[in-house]
């Protein structure tokens, strides 16, 4: 099951900002906690109540980016009631030539106790039904070692 939240960094708390990057605290799904992160004009998703021991610290795509406005929270009813176990969100990233948007990356990122970490990637333009892969690969969550495992790419890619 999935549910939708803004990412709206001006309706977010602002923790820190200097000429090398930013850092918010966000509204996530019932109040799940969540950071972004900004440097070298890269985003990165940090979930959970205890951030520094929940994940894998800052993930991010190689190329310039930033973060689409919608973040995809998928649900299990596993333990009997409906928590987030994954996220998906769209990253779009730039030309390196350029610096202009050119790419867009569905990022499936794992929520897990001390075990968060990006899990997929998935290019949206170059695969019609991208959407239903990330939903594929969040539904797998919690299977994924954050310290071993390689974050696996689905489909055609051509993003950067």
């Amino acid at each position: 099951m999935s549910v939708y939240t803004e990412l709206d960094l001006d309706q977010c708390l602002v923790l820190d900002a200097d000429d090398f990057g930013a850092s918010w605290t966000c509204p996530g799904y019932r109040g799940y906690p969540l950071m972004v992160q900004e440097g070298d004009l890269r985003f990165s998703l940090r979930y959970g109540f205890n951030v520094d021991k929940n994940n894998a610290g800052f993930q991010t795509l190689p190329p310039f980016n930033e973060l689409g406005n919608t973040l995809e929270w998928r649900l299990s009813n596993a333990q009997g009631r409906w928590l987030p176990i994954a996220t998906i969100v769209r990253y779009h990233t730039a030309d390196p030539e350029t610096g202009i948007n050119k790419g867009q990356v569905l990022v499936v990122t794992q929520l897990q106790e001390g075990n968060s970490c990006h899990i997929a990637y998935i290019d949206a333009l170059a695969n019609e039904d991208a959407n239903e892969k990330a939903r594929q690969a969040a539904d797998k969550a919690g299977d994924f070692n954050c310290m071993t495992d390689e974050v696996e790419i689905i489909g055609a890619f051509s993003a950067y």
